[in-house]
């Protein structure tokens, strides 16, 4: 066997290495470095295959070894000796002679190596990846940890499969391959193979006859003449599985070890690096390099689909290069047909790698070992990839997932996703990769695909909040699932399901529509309508969805398309639901202000009025959701000129709003704002300072640049003047009022009283 310096070895492992690249980039860097122009590419190809007759083509050879020193001296590759010649000898047979009796005439090049970045010898350590991206501090970071005595010389990579672990840990012994004279690398995925690859590491380094129980400590004993020293374990697996391959006592004293893992648990023995997926910049970075054509814009999105997964990244690189697949239309496919693209596409260095098989050994662990976190992952691969609100699936009156009624079987079920890698745990919450979600739907039968879609739209629709106005967590409560709601809901629905989907769908649309979010609410609410309408016998339904709509088209600022919608869904509620229903009531008040804001005022006094009548009955005289009743009455009276009318109608609102929400709520700093506009319009001088208050809630909840404080400071400020309201072309206090409840935060209704029917109905503001 040779010296772990000698050009024989480091010549083999060269071509080795530089073989299973033929025809990509490394050709033509080495061609490039041969400065007498004796290479060709296909010599260079037979050179690489180790296909050349006795005797050798000595003039290519010494051609083939100055490229690569040139090369190596401008830094455009590694020439780290190999001891491998024994290990290649079966496959380079014709190397090994060529070496063994070159003499003097194979020494000349290899002495021009520079001289101390040739004394590192390494055992299996993969090639260097050319395409690696970032980083840079996570790198540093590592090298930190791993010379500070505070942090100990072993450290554990941990982070999701395909997050790029194996690469940095290649990076850094490449990077910092300066600073170590010995590094190995051992894979550590099956236990049961490190011994062996001991065994194997242990000849390397010239020890003979080493029995398995020895074979560890003798190798971290002949490492300590090759100090200092770095062992890099790939996906290591609990602490437990690999103690004996672990330095005991001071056996590790004079080197470094990296362990990658996707699994918890190492914390207890060694320091912790969690590694992440890339930035978006380093994900565009990677993009834009690897593929051509590909625009800063496209590549953007192609990361947000692939979640700035490095290997799903790689893989797409590699698709698009194979294929001459142009960027824009791999997005396409990627939008589109996600779960299939994560099967397509390979790695030059990893062949047999894809991202839809890449979860697959922890995905069977747990279907073995823990069935209900099986479950428990199907479930949430339907989901968003958002934080995943723990208690959706264990606070109904059927728990989605039975291990979720006892609070030990709960947390080791929850904690098995985590501790495989699949998910990342929050204090109440999960959070799945998006590409974890697709391999896992790609895996799912049609029939559990079916049954887990049916429960997660039952246990969503008793989650979110159906009083989306009066409920005061309520928004907060939508913020957190809307998400998973539009997840669920996005697919046609299947017949079991498509009564919870429609409602879902209604549900969101009208909390979208509270935010303001127009144009998001009405596709949703339009599929709702057009799944009601295909159940039939769904008449309330219908109405709820009709007069949603009408909502959302009035406070688009179309009430023509509104006003028919409107009055549709009255003539349905008005057959099927008792006339005092609150839900005619949401329908009056909602045609009233469409009316309204159609210049039919006379007609929308009677409408308001009834929707007031009714739900005083319903709610009581001082329930905030009679206050908007109020407000909408009052709007229609302020522009037919009754101010007189009009002003205890707003302020008997503001009194409820007052007693009802906090001094600051925008609901009460709008009715301020008309109530100012309607006292001046009488002369009453108190008018300035109901406008300056208002002013103060819009300015403190919406802040100083919004359009509706910049018109209320306005206000304020020529009512203290002494101005007119209408001055500088100001549109009527009506029409502002419904600017302020309609369009932006406006109030819901409370869920219908009709027995059975536990539906929202928005109230129109």
């Amino acid at each position: 066997m040779r010296e772990p310096g000698s050009p024989q070895s480091w010549f083999v492992n060269r071509l080795q290495r530089l073989r299973a690249s033929a025809g990509s980039p490394a050709q033509a860097l080495l061609l490039a470095h041969d400065e007498h122009k004796v290479l060709t590419r296909s010599s260079l190809s037979d050179l690489l295959a180790g296909k050349f007759s006795r005797p050798p083509p000595w003039e290519r050879v010494a051609a083939f070894v100055t490229a690569c020193v040139r090369a190596a001296h401008a830094r455009r590759i590694d020439l780290s000796c190999e001891e491998e010649l024994a290990r290649l000898r079966s496959d380079h047979a014709t190397l090994t002679d060529l070496f063994e009796t070159a003499g003097g005439k194979d020494r000349a090049p290899a002495a021009r190596l520079p001289g101390p970045r040739h004394r590192l010898a390494t055992y299996r350590l993969p090639p260097r990846n050319t395409h690696f991206t970032g980083r840079d501090a996570t790198l540093r970071e590592l090298r930190q940890r791993l010379t500070s005595e505070a942090e100990g010389a072993m450290q554990v990579v941990h982070g999701l499969g395909g997050v790029g672990k194996t690469q940095l840990a290649v990076e850094y012994a490449y990077l910092y391959r300066s600073k170590y004279r010995f590094v190995a690398f051992v894979d550590a995925e099956d236990p049961d193979l490190v011994p062996s690859q001991f065994a194997s590491l242990a000849r390397e380094l010239g020890l003979a006859e080493v029995t398995s129980e020895q074979v560890v400590p003798r190798v971290y004993g002949e490492l300590r003449d090759h100090r200092p020293w770095l062992i890099i374990f790939d996906n290591g697996e609990r602490p437990g599985t690999l103690l004996d391959a672990l330095p005991s006592g001071d056996a590790g004293s004079g080197g470094h070890l990296i362990v990658t893992t996707r699994l918890r648990g190492w914390s207890g023995r060694a320091g912790v690096v969690d590694l992440d997926v890339f930035s978006r910049q380093e994900a565009v970075e990677l993009l834009t390099r690897r593929v051509s054509g590909m625009t800063a814009a496209v590549a953007d999105r192609i990361a947000e689909h692939l979640g700035d997964l490095p290997l799903a990244l790689e893989q797409a690189a590699g698709y698009m290069d194979y294929h001459h697949t142009a960027p824009a239309e791999y997005l396409a496919l990627l939008a589109s047909r996600l779960e299939d693209m994560i099967a397509l596409g390979e790695l030059a260095d990893r062949p047999a790698v894809v991202v839809a098989t890449l979860w697959q050994l922890s995905v069977r662990k747990l279907q073995s070992r823990r069935p209900q976190a099986m479950r428990l992952l199907e479930l949430c691969a339907l989901l968003a990839p958002e934080p995943i609100p723990l208690d959706l699936f264990g606070d109904g009156k059927e728990p989605l997932i039975a291990a979720a009624a006892d609070p030990v079987a709960w947390d080791t079920t929850v904690g098995a996703l985590a501790g495989l890698g699949l998910a990342r745990r929050g204090a109440s919450s999960l959070v799945l990769h998006r590409l974890v979600q697709a391999a896992i739907r790609a895996a799912m039968p049609d029939d559990v695909l079916t049954d887990a879609r049916k429960r997660l739209c039952r246990a969503l629709l008793a989650a979110v909040p159906h009083d989306i106005h009066g409920d005061p967590q309520a928004p907060s409560r939508w913020q957190e699932l809307l998400p998973h709601v539009l997840a669920v809901t996005k697919d046609e629905p299947p017949a079991e399901c498509a009564a919870q989907t429609a409602t879902l769908l209604r549900l969101a649309s009208a909390f979208l529509l509270s935010i303001g979010e127009h144009s998001v609410a009405l596709p949703l609410c339009d599929r709702a309508l057009a799944i009601d309408e295909s159940l039939g016998q769904r008449d309330a339904e219908i109405g709820f969805d009709l007069i949603t709509l009408a909502q959302i088209h009035r406070d688009r600022g179309a009430p023509e398309r509104a006003r028919p919608l409107a009055e549709r869904a009255l003539e349905l509620h008005e057959s099927c639901l008792p006339a005092d229903s609150p839900a005619i009531a949401t329908d009056l008040a909602t045609l009233a202000r469409i009316r309204h804001l159609l210049g039919d005022h006379e007609a929308a006094v009677p409408l308001a009025e009834r929707a007031l009548r009714i739900d005083e009955a319903a709610y009581g005289p001082d329930d905030p959701y009679v206050s908007f009743d109020l407000i909408a009455l009052a709007s229609v009276h302020l522009d037919l000129g009754d101010h007189a009318v009009a002003v205890p109608l707003i302020s008997r609102a503001l009194r409820i709003r007052e007693a009802s929400y906090a001094p600051d709520h925008l609901y009460i700093g709008y009715a301020l704002l008309l109530k100012a506009r309607a006292v001046h319009a009488l002369g009453d001088p108190t008018a300035a300072a109901l406008a300056r208050r208002g002013a103060r809630i819009l300015n403190s909840r919406l802040g100083t640049s919004h359009p509706k404080t910049q018109d209320a400071l306005a206000l304020a400020e020529r009512l203290l003047d002494g101005g007119n309201c209408r001055e500088h072309g100001e549109r009527s206090a009506a029409a502002q009022a419904h600017d302020t409840e309609a369009a932006a935060p406006v109030p819901g209704s409370r869920p219908s009283r009709m027995p059975g029917n536990g539906d929202a109905i928005r109230r129109g503001g």
